[in-house]
């Protein structure tokens, strides 16, 4: 009987469909490392020959990390392009096992939000709008550009925010731009900007705590005002 390529298989077994689909925690070490290679031999799918090699180890990822291009090299169907793919796979799990985690910051007042994102606010000569994703213990999940205008105002749409949110899983978030003049008070438009987009995040359970606006050396917070 012939042996089945990759590209013969269901969907839901081909490793990259299936990383794409389920995400890649749903992939054995075997689909993995055939992502990898790309391609088996004449006898063996990718799959099939990343399976022996794995068994060739005990199916230990810090055993196969002691292999050598010349190891590697010993497997019909794995030349050295795809040796040192391998390689530097294991290099970079290695360096990231070693590399500090940095702890994300819990943002609970105005003024973490403001040492926060100074720097990328405080000096500019136009207008960003930015929001802040938090988690349910109130620490970053990330900061995305919502928008960039010119020297009075950015346009901000309300359905990238929540996309944001909603895609980042977060609880909470907080709504940050800045004014070049240099006057921190919020406009009209900023105070029904804030309301707008609390209102609406209301509707998918994501809460609106702040709304920092930044300036050179100053801020001004919504929710220390009872704007928000």
């Amino acid at each position: 009987m012939a042996k089945l390529t990759i590209t013969q298989l269901s969907v839901d077994d081909r490793p990259r469909e299936k990383m794409m689909m389920h995400g890649a925690r749903s992939l054995s070490n075997a689909e993995l490392l055939a992502i990898l290679i790309g391609s088996g031999n004449t006898e063996e799918t990718a799959i099939e020959l990343s399976q022996r090699i794995l068994n060739s180890v005990d199916n230990s990822l810090h055993q196969l990390g002691k292999y050598d291009l010349k190891a590697l090299t010993a497997y019909k169907g794995i030349g050295e392009a795809k040796a040192i793919t391998i390689l530097a796979a294991m290099e970079l799990g290695r360096r990231r096992r070693e590399e500090d985690i940095p702890e994300r910051p819990v943002l609970n007042t105005s003024a973490k939000v403001y040492d926060y994102m100074k720097q990328r606010l405080a000096d500019l000569p136009h207008e960003e709008f930015w929001t802040i994703l938090l988690n349910r213990a109130g620490r970053v999940i990330d900061s995305i550009k919502i928008s960039q205008g010119g020297t009075a105002s950015a346009t901000v749409e309300s359905k990238l925010i929540l996309r944001a949110a909603i895609q980042s899983l977060a609880s909470a978030i907080i709504l940050c731009h800045n004014h070049p003049s240099g006057t921190c008070k919020p406009s009209r438009e900023d105070m029904s900007i804030t309301r707008r987009i609390k209102d609406a995040a209301q509707l998918v359970e994501v809460s609106v705590v702040d709304h920092v606006i930044i300036c050179d050396k100053k801020y001004y917070s919504f929710a220390d005002n009872g704007d928000i």
